[in-house]
């Protein structure tokens, strides 16, 4: 991430890279059986208009691992769902759970595959398979499985064939196609697959498999099971388009298992980020949610962002700084930003100029730079597309001073409009 004149928000942004697994429970206490009461959640509010490239760079810096939803105050008004209900999912889709199982598998690249057919149980004419030949091969050796017949519909799935590099977990069954044997990777010019080397040791291992999945999507797995394959299961979900809440009674029986896993070493709570932008969009029934929320025992880290100065809190009369209720605003830290500079301007003016592949001289630059501080920054971004045609039109491929004043005089930025408006406000309809 580059922070240009940002020292304060950049360092809070290397603070939430901190953010690692813990060993809190979901819905209950730390670890020694206290009671975390929200004092592990710091909530953040960023002014101006920085907000939504400090929640970028907060996205990059605490990588993949670690859960980062991003939301907008406008998305929890819908005609289906209830606020609040909106709110908890965007919360629980910011709590992670990583889960760390020692599992046997056979893993190898596939050297057979035949399915041997016996003749039908329930007589006919027909056939059903009675097991599956499949042989595995590593660097150490190869194995012969004789498989059950169920595993079949999951190595058709996966689309296995032979040379592909396959895992199957010894207890439940389950089929992983890793990738192509990069051994036929010469075999076509032009191909999509992923070439993965053979696995090394033996066929038959205990491997650690880790996967990161958040609370949410293990609500929504519970909430909506995948039914049969017939037509009237497939019809019934056809029919049934519209979001359903996903009850508090499913979500604590979730937290329990999640707590048991927990218990037990299998699984660790990686708690997230929770990024609100627009949060002056919320409304006291919203604001009321959050505040418990946040008391709650896990919680993600929330981080507000808004614009707006003292104004009126969404649906009341009350006013309040940034359109948040008092009572909310004394639980959050705010993050102190500057107003950007000629030179900070000038360097991200020429950061978009070569991320847009125009060549720009220092001139015209220092000259965007002024633009930006009388008007602002986003105004004196938008001039450098014009002023590359208007550089063009006149048979030059660098775009020179002249160009920038010549659409600078064409368009207005706002606090212009809004001041010629006022001057003029007779000649326009009110």
């Amino acid at each position: 991430m580059t922070a240009f004149g940002e020292w304060k928000c950049y360092s809070f942004v290397g603070w939430v890279r901190g953010v690692g697994p813990g060993r809190r429970q979901a819905g209950g206490g730390h670890d020694n059986g206290r009671k975390n009461g929200g004092k592990g959640t710091s909530t953040c509010w960023f002014h101006r208009a920085l907000e939504t490239a400090l929640a970028l760079g907060i996205a990059q810096e605490i990588g993949s691992k670690v859960p980062f939803c991003p939301m907008v105050g406008s998305e929890v008004y819908s005609s289906e769902v209830k606020k609040t209900e909106v709110l908890m999912e965007n919360f629980r889709r910011a709590i992670g759970l990583r889960i760390k199982e020692n599992k046997e598998v056979y893993e190898g690249e596939v050297t057979e595959l035949s399915p041997e057919e016996a003749e039908s149980t329930t007589g006919g004419y027909g056939k059903s398979i009675s097991h599956i030949i499949i042989g595995l091969k590593t660097v150490k050796g190869t194995k012969q499985l004789k498989l059950d017949p169920t595993i079949y519909d999951a190595l058709i799935k996966e689309k296995v064939a032979v040379g592909d590099v396959i895992y199957i977990e010894a207890n439940s069954g389950a089929v992983k196609r890793v990738g192509r044997c990069d051994t036929f990777a010469t075999e076509f010019d032009l191909e999509a697959e992923e070439y993965v080397p053979i696995p090394k040791g033996e066929v038959h291992k205990k491997k650690e498999i880790v996967q990161d999945v958040t609370l949410h999507d293990l609500d929504a797995a519970n909430a909506h099971p995948q039914g049969g394959q017939d037509i009237l299961s497939l019809m019934g979900q056809m029919m049934k388009p519209r979001k359903t809440e996903i009850t508090d009674k499913l979500r604590q029986e979730i937290n329990k298992v999640v707590n048991r896993y927990i218990d037990e070493g299998i699984a660790e709570l990686v708690p997230g980020v929770l990024f609100i932008d627009e949060v002056h969009m919320l409304d006291m029934e919203c604001f009321s949610y959050l505040n418990r929320a946040l008391e709650s025992s896990i919680s993600p880290i929330v981080i507000f962002a808004t614009n707006r100065g003292i104004c009126n809190v969404r649906g009341t009369d009350m006013t309040s700084p940034h359109g948040i209720p008092v009572d909310l605003l004394d639980r959050l830290v705010i993050i102190r930003t500057e107003t950007y500079g000629p030179t900070e301007m000038i360097q991200i003016m020429a950061i978009r100029a070569q991320v847009e592949e125009l060549v720009i001289d220092e001139e015209s630059l220092a000259y965007l730079g002024e633009i930006g501080q009388q008007a602002s920054l986003r105004h004196a971004l938008q001039l450098l597309s014009p002023a590359s045609i208007v550089a063009r039109t006149n048979g030059r491929d660098k775009i020179c001073k002249s160009d920038v004043e010549e659409v600078n005089a064409l368009y207005l930025d706002a606090k212009s409009s809004a001041r010629l408006l006022q001057e003029q406000h007779e000649r326009y309809i009110t």
